[in-house]
Order: structure tokens, then sequence, then C-alpha cells
């Protein structure tokens, strides 16, 4: 037995756009823009990998193919989260 509708979406979270400068996420209705510059982790990576985020509670977003694991509140200002990490970029 099928409760859901067919085209009914199931998902509470989807990734609505990829470009050049960022991600954009959709969530309950509400877009998240997740830059480049501000998410570094998302540049560069396949659109499969980026397209497979899962909402683990509510504003809480993990993309477990990057083993990248956000909340709403990051997204939103990343200014009050600084980027630190152990590996050393050099170009």
């Amino acid at each position: 037995m099928n409760l859901l509708k067919h085209g009914e979406s199931i998902s509470e979270v989807e990734v609505s756009n990829i470009s050049q400068y960022g991600i954009w996420l959709l969530a309950h209705g509400k877009e998240l823009f997740l830059s480049y510059a501000d998410f570094p982790w998302f540049r560069d990576q396949t659109v499969k990998s980026i397209l497979n985020v899962e909402e683990q509670s509510p504003g809480h977003f993990y993309w477990p193919d990057l083993d990248v694991d956000l909340t709403e509140e990051i997204i939103e200002h990343p200014e009050r989260f600084p980027l630190v990490s152990d590996v050393r970029v050099t170009s």
C-alpha cells in the first residue's frame, strides 16, 4: 500500500542550484546560500556528492559523501563560525 501521491516530494531539504559561486539549499520553503568562499568543502566536488544531503534534525544538514555537517545558523551567519582546519591549502 502506497500512501504518497505520485509526484509528492518526501524530502524536506534539497539542493536547488549549483553555480560557480556556491550552492543553494532549499529547506522547508526557505532558500539558503552557501558560497564557496565561506564553505570551501563544496568547491570542486561532484554534483552527485553535493546533491546527497540529509536533514539529520530540523535545521541540521549532513552531506555523507563529503562528511560535511552544517546547521542553518552556520549557513546564515558564517562570520560567527570562522573556518579552522589542519589542512594547508597551496595554490
